[in-house]
């Protein structure tokens, strides 16, 4: 799903489309001259010129840090635990510590102040790259741009909480290493790398210029690795094979329409059972799965039956879909999309396909709750710096459904599971989601209760007063 800031709605096609603008045409030629290469070094552009925050960057994991004196949500509990200290060592959680020894003589001390302890929170629906660059600024075709702001808005996610995103679309692959080395400050990444749509799927923006497709020639989405557009079993499965190839932790496959796409509607399907199945195939031989955007009953369907593990939005399904997807086991990750205040303005069919998901959302979680669905909580903002500070509101949307315990478990534990299925292709082996003894050390600490107040999410400057990632400090208020 794409949505743009209203500032840019002009650029995509709705009411008084502007594909045949003349500038539009010329920021497209212009960054059709850049190969794939090129932009994604401007990851190394963006890391050697120093493009980051310098303040609040991680102090180094230190050897040994004990938060004393919290109380515990330890991501799988309806209760907090009271009295309670965590020993980290390293990267990872040394102990979980109730009680309360004398602190290593090695170590630094935080007291918390009977402050809640928390898991770091995990996004499962994120877009690194182009969550908070609007799409004119990408036409520019300024790889450094580019990467300048998303080095900005990664550590913006980091100290919102979310120590943790699974990417589902954009050429990551080499920012995740710049913060894996820890050049530039952000939260883990779980990459999909391009997302593989067919020709006229969601995904595929193409302009009017670059139809009918030439052979020899790539459109601008899939020089810049944001989409891979398929129209056979063998360039499916060399798609999938090249996002793997660069370290995808999973596959994201465009089963149908999309709200942002202009000639996708939502009740399309692309890809047919047999070619779903074969790009599953691949992805199974190399040890983890496939994820199908979808959100027409019949669509969703057709995933499962092809074997797909999750499927993402869904917002159109149906009771007969629900309770396929109850007995296969399949998960669902998903946004409760409520009303405009979480999208940016949309014109033309998008704004009208918007209204259909606004319209399924209560729908959709009617049906997760009485079927038991194994979900996910992502938000998926795209190409608006404005909604990105709406992250963690959109996590607390799923109060309408769910107990406060309950949301914190899917934006944790719940969600690390779906990661899980990545299998050996995970980029970070350990626990996410958790606070237990040999978990990785995501670990937040907050100004009072989220069990009793889920909004303490939606103010992070305010709320978060200590957020660590892989044992490293990311910010201390205390």
């Amino acid at each position: 799903m794409i949505r743009l800031g209203t500032k840019y709605q002009h650029l995509v096609h709705g009411t008084g489309c502007a594909c045949f603008s003349p500038a539009l045409q010329e920021a497209s030629r212009r960054l059709d001259e850049f190969s794939r290469r090129s932009f994604l070094a401007g990851a190394g552009a963006a890391a050697v010129t120093g493009i980051m925050p310098g303040p609040s960057f991680a102090q180094g994991p230190a050897s040994k840090v004990l938060l004393s004196k919290v109380r515990l949500f330890d991501g799988k509990s309806d209760t907090l635990r009271a009295g309670v200290q965590v020993v980290i060592e390293g990267n990872r959680i040394a102990s979980v510590d109730a009680t309360n020894s004398a602190p290593p003589s090695d170590a630094t001390v935080i007291d918390c102040g009977d402050r809640v302890l928390m898991p770091g929170m995990i996004d499962a629906h994120w877009h690194t790259l182009y969550a908070a660059v609007p799409l004119a600024v990408i036409a520019t075709g300024d790889p450094g741009f580019v990467f300048s702001a998303s080095t900005a808005e990664a550590e913006r996610t980091l100290l919102r909480g979310f120590t943790t995103v699974r990417d589902l679309g954009s050429p990551v692959f080499s920012f995740k290493q710049a913060i894996d080395n820890g050049v530039i400050p952000g939260p883990r990444i779980f990459p999909s790398g391009a997302m593989i749509t067919t020709s006229g799927g969601h995904g595929d923006l193409r302009m009017p210029s670059e139809i009918p497709r030439d052979p020899g020639r790539l459109s601008v989405s899939e020089l810049v690795g944001a989409a891979a557009i398929a129209d056979s079993i063998g360039d499916l499965k060399q798609r999938v094979r090249e996002q793997l190839l660069q370290g995808a932790s999973q596959i994201k496959i465009v089963g149908g329409g999309g709200v942002s796409s202009p000639r996708s509607p939502l009740d399309m399907s692309t890809f047919s059972e047999e070619e779903l199945r074969a790009a599953i195939d691949v992805a199974r031989d190399w040890n983890t799965y496939v994820t199908v955007h979808a959100y027409a009953p019949n669509t969703v369907q057709r995933a499962i039956a092809a074997g797909a593990r999750c499927i993402e939005h869904a917002h159109l399904m149906d009771e007969e879909t629900a309770r396929l997807m109850a007995d296969k086991e399949v998960w669902l990750s998903t946004q409760p999309f409520l009303s405009t205040d979480d999208v940016a303005q949309q014109t033309g069919p998008s704004a009208e396909r918007m209204l259909q998901v606004f319209a399924g959302t209560p729908r959709i979680y009617e049906l997760v709750r009485k079927h038991g669905i194994k979900t996910a909580w992502g938000s998926d903002v795209l190409f608006s710096p404005e909604i990105t500070q709406r992250q963690g509101i959109m996590l607390t949307h799923l109060s309408r459904w769910y107990t406060n315990a309950e949301t914190l478990r899917m934006a944790t534990s719940g969600n690390a599971e779906l990661l899980a299925l990545s299998n050996l292709r995970t980029p970070y082996p350990g626990k996410l989601g958790v606070i237990e003894e040999g978990a990785l050390a995501d670990i937040l600490v907050i100004n009072g209760n989220p069990l009793e107040d889920i909004r303490l999410i939606e103010d992070p400057e305010k709320n978060l007063a200590v957020v660590i990632k892989d044992g490293a400090i990311h910010k201390n208020m205390l």
